[in-house]
């Protein structure tokens, strides 16, 4: 009797110390709320009078909710993973003898107009082959095509072919306050219409999940809870009036731990003016990179706090280099906004289209100076850019020539970006999203219609060099029957 007992103390022991060791080198993990396969409910739909709902000021979270949940629809993607078969290598007979298939996920989208607009999360969509989008009380089923999307917020916007629908109003995400009274609205865990309710956290918070060499990350962060298929639901005030789309959580696990992040509404707001209008994103440059200050920069300039950033580089013969602005200043307000880090500036400077004319104060020696800057375009110019992107169907995929912003930022004179993959043979080949061409068979090239006709008529072996939108070098060959 003993002996056990020494036993099972002995492991119990162990357990406590292996669970404590584990839990102490357990690294904190910020994952995006990709999308997961689930199945709808019925549920009673909400007949709310919006206009009489929705009172100013109103801390009524019942009359938020009712606002809310029918204007948060329930979004299902299909994607069809299988291999083609001309292009032939070893881990692309394995999957065309089953190891992959179509792959079902869901997530959540927000209607934004009467006609059927709806915003959610690139990541929901990406890679979809088929979009179903479902009212929150199950009665109504629509097909979904993708207008445009923008990588470098992780935002996508979407129409159905409705009338009479009920949509979100906008509110500023630039008068949200912390510690001001919240909900989130999604579709987790199987669960049609969820409502929680939180805080507000924090602003301007840059987590590093976008993966983009151009992110945009300024997020409202809340404790409301948000789970996986909460990604590109509602984030919502106490007026029902949208301030966020829900994109990431912070967790060990994969659920919900306390932490979750929203893009503000304002900035969600923009992207989609500029996808309905001109079928991407007019995203302004000021040929600055900055940094936040910390406490080593804060002492070199006798700084007395960290507030503004810190201009570490300038484009040369670029808008900020003409509106003299030099290496060392520090920038302290954009129009006006105090900036309060480089996520805060770089949420302020993409409410801008190229063109515009922007107010820069900055602190140089001591002394505040206003700058005025100019933007430009990807290509160095102040025109509005159009979609330039060229489809190529049997490929399954989108390509377009890369900026020379984009160029210059990565370090190349040239490459081709493959986007909105489909199924077809861009995807059989393992080719991820956004991956930038830079040669195949060693062959460059300046036109995506040159590289798709090289693609769809080579046969033999293939091998394209290329980035990852990590700007990490990629290689992938195969070959093509």
């Amino acid at each position: 009797m003993k002996n056990k007992i020494s036993i099972f103390l002995f492991s119990l022991i162990g357990g406590i110390a292996g669970a404590a060791i584990l839990n102490f080198y357990l690294p904190n993990r910020v994952i995006l709320n990709q999308a997961t396969s689930t199945q709808t409910t019925e549920e009673t739909f909400s007949n709310v009078n919006y206009k009489n709902a929705n009172i100013p000021g109103s801390e009524d979270m019942v009359k938020a909710s009712a606002i809310a949940t029918p204007r948060v629809v329930f979004i299902k993607t299909i994607s069809n993973q299988q291999t083609n078969d001309q292009f032939m290598d070893f881990w692309s007979a394995w999957d065309f003898f089953g190891r992959r298939g179509p792959v079902t996920s869901s997530g959540s989208g927000v209607i934004i107009s009467t006609d059927g607009y709806i915003v959610t999360n690139l990541h929901v969509v990406k890679d979809a082959d088929v979009i179903e989008v479902i009212t929150n009380n199950n009665k109504h089923s629509y097909k979904a095509k993708v207008i445009g999307t923008d990588g470098s917020t992780d935002l996508a916007l979407l129409k159905i072919e409705g009338t009479k629908l009920p949509n979100m109003t906008f509110g500023n995400s630039d008068d949200v306050k912390i510690g001001q009274w919240v909900l989130a609205v999604g579709n987790p865990f199987n669960l049609t219409s969820t409502v929680t309710a939180g805080i507000v956290s924090a602003k301007g918070r840059n987590i590093n999940v976008v993966n983009n060499r151009f992110p945009i990350e300024s997020f409202i962060q809340t404790d409301a809870a948000i789970n996986p298929g909460n990604s590109g639901g509602a984030l919502v005030n106490t007026n029902g009036e949208l301030i966020g789309i829900n994109t990431a959580i912070a967790s060990n696990t994969g659920a919900y731990n306390g932490y979750g992040f929203a893009i503000p509404s304002n900035l969600v707001q923009k992207i989609v003016r500029d996808l309905i209008e001109y079928g991407e994103v007019q995203r302004g440059f000021t040929g600055l990179d900055v940094k936040d200050i910390d406490a080593s920069i804060a002492d070199k300039l006798n700084i007395n706090d960290n507030l503004g950033v810190y201009v570490q580089y300038i484009l040369p013969n670029g808008p900020g280099e003409d509106a003299g602005i030099k290496t060392g200043d520090v920038i302290i307000k954009v129009n006006e906004k105090a900036i309060e880090s480089k996520s805060i500036f770089d949420e302020q400077i993409s409410y801008f289209r190229p063109g515009d004319k922007v107010k820069i104060s900055l602190l140089r020696n001591g002394k505040t100076i206003d700058a005025y800057i100019k933007l430009i375009n990807r290509e160095g110019n102040t025109a509005i850019t159009r979609k330039s992107s060229v489809t190529s169907n049997s490929l399954g995929a989108d390509f377009s020539v890369l900026s020379k912003i984009e160029a210059e930022k990565y370090g190349i004179t040239s490459g081709i970006k493959i986007s909105n993959l489909k199924n077809g043979r861009i995807r059989s080949m393992g080719i991820p999203e956004d991956f930038i061409v830079t040669s195949m068979n060693k062959k460059t090239f300046s036109k995506a219609e040159d590289l798709i006709k090289e693609l769809e008529n080579t046969r033999g072996q293939i091998l394209i060099e290329g980035l990852y939108p990590n700007g990490s070098r990629g290689f992938f060959s195969f070959y093509a029957y």
